[in-house]
């Protein structure tokens, strides 16, 4: 049984690292295609927005996080209305934010809509992931994972490789980012389950979805800062650089998703082994960037950004930290700590404030400050999560404990 048991966990692995490799490779695609077919400045702002909507739609991935800890502790039950809710109010913050970020970082209006509503639909997909995730079928989820990816990513990519320029692109990433929401819905449905658990509350969502919110905004802080303080060649050459940033930090993506349902029932060894895992693939991707930085930011961005290799082990070292942190900060909303997102909120706004004032305002510059803005927060979460490891074990309710890899 046991080995059957580390069979299925093995295949449940592949499963679901494909479909992050998937929706990894299209991610970066997006900036790698865009780079050889738009100017600086829409390669900048296709950046920005982005980064942008990769914090918004964190909501997503706070819902994903919240069904799924609901589930493993309850069981199936309830979460339409907490769903409805987070979608309701991550459209009204993006009526009021949008504008804003039209006017302060020089933004396209209606390549930013676009990416506005791409965000919605992205958004509405955290319930149904995360229905699967709880319930630890990881075998529809690795499917609905690569779907989204294909509705949040493909269209864009496809909309850049032919030519249709920043707004086109955008225009058919927003259909496709909606089109997928009914697949992802059949995809979750258990026919014959009763939701007979007790209902998921906003107040869940709303701590899952905060902490996600703080590790998005920390992560993505620099490509912020790198648009509003440096030239628009200087601003688009970091965008290349973010994306070892991203390729660090999502590589070992996986380890956390299949971890998430366990650590919601207490499990320590779990958690040692997530962070293991983490760690022993970040200090893989930081010394490949350190032998092979040129070839790195060529793949990257294409050859004009080669010269900026040397600086490669610093943007993946930073993704490397952050993938460590993240870890750390999802097994704090796992077992229910109050403020899991403090440290990170706390980060960002230090690393905002230092850039402002005393950072250089060079690529190097803002690199540096990132790496040190993503230690400060480990070290912070860690004694965190060490002050609450040494507290004693509350026993995990029964009823999930098992894996299924249907």
């Amino acid at each position: 049984m046991a080995r059957q048991n580390g069979i299925g966990a093995a295949k449940a692995g592949l499963a679901v690292t494909a479909a992050g490799v998937l929706a990894n490779l299209l991610a970066y695609v997006v900036p790698v295609v865009g780079a050889r077919q738009l100017s600086a400045a829409d390669l900048s702002a296709l950046a920005t927005l982005l980064a942008m909507t990769a914090i918004a739609g964190v909501a997503s991935t706070g819902l994903q996080i919240a069904v799924a800890v609901h589930r493993a502790r309850h069981g199936p039950s309830s979460v339409a209305r907490s769903a409805a809710l987070t979608v309701l109010v991550t459209a009204g913050a993006l009526v009021a934010a949008l504008p804003i970020a039209v006017l302060v970082l020089r933004l396209p209006v209606f390549a930013t809509v676009l990416a506005g509503v791409s965000t919605v639909g992205v958004v509405a997909a955290g319930r149904w992931l995360g229905e699967m995730q709880g319930d630890q079928r990881f075998g529809p989820l690795a499917v609905g994972l690569a779907v989204l990816a294909g509705g949040r990513y493909g269209g864009v990519v496809v909309g850049l490789a032919a030519g249709m320029g920043l707004t086109g692109a955008l225009l058919l990433g927003a259909a496709t980012a909606v089109l997928v929401l009914p697949v992802l819905h059949l995809l979750a449905r258990r026919p014959g389950v009763a939701a007979d658990g007790q209902p998921l509350t906003a107040r869940a969502v709303l701590t899952a979805g905060g902490a996600t919110l703080a590790m998005l905004v920390v992560s993505y802080a620099d490509l912020l800062l790198a648009r509003r303080f440096l030239p628009f060649d200087a601003s688009g050459a970091y965008a290349v650089g973010t994306v070892l940033t991203k390729g660090a930090l999502w590589a070992p993506q996986v380890v956390t998703i299949l971890a998430l349902p366990r650590l919601a029932q207490s499990d320590r060894r779990t958690l040692r082994v997530a962070l293991a895992l983490v760690a022993a693939c970040g200090v893989v991707l930081v010394a490949g960037a350190a032998v092979a930085g040129g070839l790195a930011f060529r793949l990257a961005g294409g050859p004009g950004y080669a010269d900026l290799g040397r600086y490669a082990p610093v943007f993946a070292a930073t993704g490397a930290v952050y993938g460590v942190l993240f870890v750390l900060v999802n097994a704090q909303v796992a077992a229910g700590a109050r403020w899991p997102a403090a440290p990170l909120w706390a980060s960002a706004a230090g690393f905002a404030l230092v850039a402002w004032l005393a950072l250089p305002h060079t690529v190097p510059g803002i690199a540096f400050g990132a790496l040190g803005t993503a230690v400060v927060a480990l070290v912070i979460t860690s004694v965190l999560v060490g002050l609450r490891l040494r507290a004693p074990v509350t026993e995990p309710s029964p009823g999930h404990a098992t894996l299924s890899v249907d």
